[in-house]
């Protein structure tokens, strides 16, 4: 009884000296827990706000290259806005594949097109969207009188963010992470008046260069032209790859379609200074390399020293937006739920397709990459990467084409539908599976 008390009185004295001092050091130390908690919670609403700003808006200062060195704005204006030739109408800005925001549409400028008074084959209507900055991905800037366009930058968004289509096509609302498939990249670089920063990049002419970026079409963009200078793959198709989507990537290493380029945070500064030519720093010594990347090495792109960076800063929220972004899930009747549970099974097992994509990430967690012999394709895109491998590309959505994967799959949308991706790896792997066993395995591809 005696030891019963003495264990009781020193549990009390355990609580009421002890566990306060100790409690009153930690508050006497230079954060508490508790305070570092909210200072994280605070953080990741700051970067989820911040992240989603830089991602729509924020040009990192490209207006200096696309509206100071090409002159892109010239070609938007128009001769009779104070440009060069005929303009760029909404009605031809959204043919090659440019989106509006609905949201940003000035109020009387949505009255008159639902009126049917806003003349969509007139350059000066382009001109009002982007004064609105209602153009996805594209900002305008204009003279002090509000009206003449002196240049243009671009965003993140105009490359991976469309729109939902609500209004007519090309109009709607943002739909971020979303790859723009519809973006003729090519055919707008060559409405520039001026290709020199081009010609002298690449040490080609002006005519070489339209060829190399017509060639891309719809949805494309070649990344690495920059580097290796090589416009065409050895079959004479072009180098570009598609568009890839930039959500669902929380969890993923390596974000590209092939070898070690990195993760997101790495490619924000990539393409934020080489290729959307912003002001910022980027440093990457395996761009020395004369032989893989003489482009890259005779132009020292990897190490550009900007005076004034408007990139790096921006780096960490631009990242964690990102990777907040979602999959979107496949809507009521996009798959048959019966033949996609047996085609999970298929999927773990005889398939074989969850050895390289491991659910839920879909990819391998660690290092996702595949020499182009164990896939089964020419290794071309790879051998332009510093690896010189494929990525497991997590695989998301596969039920949308009309949008997420319009112009097929794969890295440059060698295979039309997913019956071409399974009738290649059935044969590939030799997997020998049926008609069956291959239409149930489709239908589980849709469903994730």
């Amino acid at each position: 009884m005696q030891k019963r008390l003495h264990g009781v009185f020193f549990a009390v004295f355990l609580s009421s000296t002890l566990i306060p001092a100790v409690a009153q050091m930690s508050a006497k130390g230079p954060i508490s827990g508790k305070d570092f908690d909210d200072a994280a919670a605070e953080q990741a609403t700051r970067y989820l706000e911040e992240g989603r700003e830089t991602f729509r808006f924020d040009t990192f200062g490209s207006e200096d290259f696309w509206g100071g060195k090409l002159k892109l704005h010239e070609a938007i204006a128009g001769e009779k806005l104070g440009g060069t030739g005929p303009g760029l109408s909404p009605q031809k800005a959204l043919e090659l594949g440019l989106k509006v925001d609905v949201n940003a549409i000035p109020k009387d400028v949505a009255e008159a097109l639902n009126k049917g008074e806003v003349d969509l084959a007139d350059p000066a209507s382009t001109l009002v969207l982007l004064r609105a900055n209602a153009v996805v991905g594209v900002t305008g800037f204009f003279a002090e009188d509000g009206k003449t366009l002196t240049s243009v930058g671009i965003q993140c968004a105009v490359c991976h963010s469309t729109v939902d289509d609500t209004y007519a096509p090309g109009i709607g609302h943002r739909l971020d992470g979303w790859p723009n498939r519809d973006l003729n990249i090519g055919a707008i670089v060559t409405l520039a008046p001026d290709l020199t920063a081009f010609t002298e990049m690449l040490q080609i002419s002006e005519a070489e260069v339209k060829k190399a970026v017509e060639a891309w079409g719809p949805g494309k963009f070649d990344a690495e032209l920059n580097l290796d200078g090589k416009a065409f793959r050895p079959d004479g198709k072009t180098a570009a790859t598609l568009n890839p989507a930039a959500f669902g990537l929380a969890g993923v290493n390596n974000h590209t379609w092939t070898g070690a380029w990195g993760t997101v945070s790495y490619w924000n500064a990539y393409v934020g200074n080489l290729e959307m030519h912003g002001k910022g720093v980027f440093y990457d010594p395996r761009l020395d390399d004369a032989e893989k990347y003489p482009v890259a090495a005779r132009t020292k792109q990897g190490h550009k020293q900007d005076k004034e960076d408007r990139i790096t800063a921006k780096l960490p929220a631009l990242h964690f937006y990102q990777l907040s972004l979602p999959t979107p899930k496949p809507p009521e009747g996009a798959f048959n739920s019966a033949a996609a549970e047996k085609g999970e099974a298929l999927f773990n097992d005889k398939a074989k397709c969850g050895t390289c994509h491991v659910p839920p990430l879909f990819t391998e967690p660690g290092w996702n990459l595949h020499t182009a012999d164990e896939i089964g394709i020419d290794d071309f895109q790879a051998m332009r990467s510093p690896d010189e491998r494929y990525r497991t590309a997590s695989l998301r959505a596969l039920w949308d084409v009309e949008k997420i994967h319009k112009g097929g799959f794969y890295h440059d949308g060698r295979f039309a539908t997913l019956n071409d991706v399974v009738e290649h790896y059935d044969g590939h792997l030799g997997l020998d599976l049926s008609d069956q066993e291959k239409r149930d395995l489709i239908e589980y591809l849709k469903s994730i």
